[in-house]
């Protein structure tokens, strides 16, 4: 089998093709939707590539980065398009709860809000923080004129949850003070 060109100049006139053919700009909701995704995942990848991490969180960054795919692979798909995603599934919602919870079980408890400062790596958990943020408005924009599927929306909510905590997380297991506001006004 001959290995592919990485370059295939069809988007050179700023469009792009959906899963399904159909020709779409580069800067439409859809694509603002699941290239916000694409950018969201690759924090998760730097993320991941730390030592500083809790060993279990690897395991659901791993699990996140997939998920991620499946997720702007759905998003780049057409509703008329003959092939369709599997919807999905609750299961990775309720298996990123309970990463979310049993790392919490381990921080200190707080009722101040946190600035994204600290260890390196916390600093950049909250930077993937709010570009899964950003992809979340993003997908809710898409949802407004396109199907998507609610389950997605879920798990983009909780990712945002889950790289809160991990950025505690990191803070604390490091030995790195977290830094909290301080109301200058």
């Amino acid at each position: 089998m001959a290995k592919s060109n990485v370059y295939t100049r069809t988007g050179d006139a700023g469009t792009t093709s959906l899963v399904g053919g159909t020709r779409v700009s580069k800067h439409s909701t859809r694509l603002e939707a699941y290239g916000t995704v694409d950018e969201a995942n690759s924090w998760l990848g730097l993320i991941d590539a730390s030592e500083a991490l809790p060993k279990a969180a690897h395991d659901t960054l791993r699990r996140a980065m997939h998920h991620m795919f499946d997720i702007g692979s759905a998003l780049a798909t057409e509703p008329e398009s003959a092939w369709q995603p599997a919807p999905f599934p609750q299961s990775a919602v309720d298996a990123l709860e309970a990463d979310i919870d049993a790392l919490d079980a381990a921080l200190p408890r707080h009722n101040q809000f946190i600035l994204p400062a600290g260890h390196p790596d916390a600093a950049r958990a909250n930077i993937a923080r709010t570009v899964v943020r950003r992809a979340e408005r993003h997908i809710l924009a898409l949802a407004e004129n396109a199907p998507v599927d609610p389950v997605i929306l879920r798990y983009v909510n909780r990712l945002s949850d889950y790289l809160f905590i991990l950025s505690r997380a990191i803070n604390i297991f490091n030995n790195c003070p977290e830094i909290f506001w301080q109301k200058s006004c």
